[in-house]
């Protein structure tokens, strides 16, 4: 239980928790219903006509990409500061609001709704930066959140012209202003005279265990998706052989993705659900986004034989079912710092390579020997991975 003192410190004073709120919790049930919309989008991607193909992906990519900044920024918020406060669970709400009707709106964010999802991201992007820069004053933390609203104020300029002007202009506008969030995040949100410095230097304490605890439960939720898209599309005509096939073919590929994301063997050491045994890269936000990103096409690739088992097989598709994997993998092996104590495991990278040179192949295979040689060459990787696992601590004992 937060004390009253604590609160009257100032929000600067005070300190993440090494856990995460159920508030926190219950933001990420709004992302539950985000990603199953991004992932209908997916879907609905594969459908189309070829020559839209790219544009269409492209827009599905930058909504991902923009609901990514405000769980990333919020779980940042949160791993900074102390959730429990009064002021900080109003802003968490008010975001998690914010965050639903962007959801909503997605389907016609590049229609008729996209003055709304652009007015409310900036809204969201915008004022939480603002609440932080007078929340902080007197704090030596109160430079950095200007730094971020600065950035977000000049992305914002974009944002609103992207959905004022619609066609063609929007998916300019919106790229040009996600690349300035990206890059400021990726910069730390440097200023002329200012430089781009790190967090600690900054007055920003970040804390580890409890940011890595959000990223794992985050990757639940997103694990989720493969069950609900496989689930769901044997649902509805019933079991078959194909479906059962590529039913099991799923499951196998969430065992996978959870083995391999909790006991990958650069770590030293399983990754426990507090986030124990977890060291965060620098680039530990993007890659989460690689993760998430490849389970939600993975997700989609096996609803979608499911419901179509019938060859041929579409190449969009094939690049679907092991294009996730292979984003997955990428963003695995980046998501912690690398050890000076354990010889760097080359297993993931060589999973990537795998991947990728059997999937032209798969054009030629039913759809669902597809997903069942998909779901094969995960639980292959796993057990290498784990192997490697077992040599590393039988050379190192101390890991």
């Amino acid at each position: 239980m937060l004390r009253r003192t604590e609160f009257f410190r100032g929000l600067g004073d005070s300190r993440s928790p090494r856990s995460a709120t159920v508030l926190e919790l219950l933001f990420d049930i709004v992302y539950v219903f985000a990603l199953a919309r991004l992932a209908g989008r997916v879907a609905d991607d594969l459908t189309i006509v070829r020559h839209t193909l790219l544009s269409e992906a492209g827009q599905t990519v930058l909504f991902f990409t923009a609901m990514w900044m405000i769980w990333s920024l919020n779980a940042l918020l949160a791993s900074t500061y102390d959730p429990r406060r009064p002021d900080l669970q109003a802003v968490l709400l008010a975001t998690m609001f914010g965050t639903l009707v962007l959801a909503v709106t997605l389907p016609q964010a590049f229609g008729q709704r996209g003055v709304v999802f652009a007015c409310t991201y900036v809204i969201i992007q915008v004022g939480r930066p603002l609440f932080l820069v007078f929340a902080l004053r007197g704090h030596p933390g109160h430079a950095f959140a200007l730094r971020v609203l600065t950035w977000h104020l000049a992305s914002s300029v974009l944002w609103i012209s992207g959905g004022i002007s619609g066609g063609l202009g929007r998916g300019v506008f919106w790229t040009l202003a996600l690349a300035i969030e990206l890059i400021g995040a990726a910069t730390t949100y440097p200023l002329p005279r200012m430089g781009g410095r790190q967090l600690n230097s900054l007055g920003v304490t970040v804390s580890q265990e409890h940011l890595a605890e959000r990223y794992n439960q985050f990757f639940m939720i997103a694990l989720a998706e493969v069950v609900l898209e496989a689930g769901a599309a044997v649902s509805f005509p019933g079991f078959s052989t194909g479906g059962t096939i590529t039913l099991v073919a799923s499951f196998v590929a969430v065992v996978s993705f959870w083995r391999i994301y909790f006991y990958h063997v650069r770590s030293g050491r399983a990754s426990t659900p507090s986030g124990e045994g977890v060291q965060l890269s620098r680039w530990a936000s993007y890659s989460l986004l690689l993760i998430v990103g490849g389970i939600i096409c993975t997700a989609v690739g096996f609803g979608q034989i499911i419901e179509d088992p019938h060859p041929p097989i579409d190449w969009a598709l094939v690049a679907i079912v092991f294009g996730g994997p292979v984003l997955f993998l990428i963003g695995r092996s980046t998501l912690e710092r690398a050890s000076n104590t354990t010889p760097r495991c080359r297993v993931l990278y060589f999973g990537v390579l795998a991947l990728i040179v059997v999937a032209p192949a798969m054009v030629l295979l039913p759809p669902v020997a597809v997903a069942a040689l998909a779901a094969v060459i995960l639980a292959a990787i796993t057990v290498f991975d784990q192997r490697a696992h077992k040599r590393g601590s039988e050379t190192n004992p101390t890991l």
